[in-house]
């Protein structure tokens, strides 16, 4: 009997500090997807930094795995880590490049995503291929403005995001609550 009150005491505990997580994570996210809805073009220099920071971080640690005369590959270590030093300062110092690889990349996925979508709705035993068409073409339509007008795109990408964070943040937050209700309830 002893063994079950722990364990529930346990699960108490558990449920109590979840809800509390939960709202946390909520009003983070809720609060991110205000800043990044108010602030889009910040925002994303923002992230074009941490990317460049990123492949600074990297370059230094294949620099590093370089200098082990133990490490296989160090001379590939060496330039991959190089490159990535080198990559990093220019996004870092060319915001505007970065942008620009950053709607790109979005870019090309979309239109490889797009394309892939209608390859797939060609097969006439496929069942919803009308939904299958129809995220092709939106998909590649939305490629394509991306890469033709990359700093509006982004922009306007970014409003959407934070609009997304700020549902998603709200959503959190009340399912924090009502899983407080629940567990007040035990």
């Amino acid at each position: 009997m002893a063994q079950t009150s722990s364990v529930d005491s346990n699960e108490a505990r558990f449920a109590g500090l979840s809800w509390q997580i939960g709202l946390l994570v909520g009003l983070v996210t809720l609060v991110l997807g205000i800043i990044v809805t108010l602030h889009p073009s910040t925002s994303i220099n923002v992230i074009a930094v941490l990317l460049g920071i990123l492949l600074l971080v990297a370059g230094v640690f294949h620099l590093v795995r370089a200098l082990d005369h133990a490490a296989p590959s160090r001379a590939w270590s060496a330039v991959v880590g190089l490159a990535f030093v080198v990559l990093g300062v220019v996004l870092i110092r060319h915001l505007d490049v970065t942008r620009a690889l950053i709607a790109l990349l979005i870019g090309i996925v979309w239109i490889i995503q797009g394309v892939a979508e209608l390859l797939v709705a060609t097969d006439p035993n496929r069942k919803g291929r009308a939904w299958s068409v129809a995220f092709g073409v939106i998909s590649l339509a939305a490629g394509i403005v991306v890469i033709i007008v990359p700093d509006g795109s982004l922009n306007t990408l970014a409003v959407l995001l934070g609009i997304w964070f700020i549902v998603l943040g709200a959503l959190q937050v009340v399912g924090a609550f009502y899983l407080r209700h629940l567990t007040a309830k035990t």
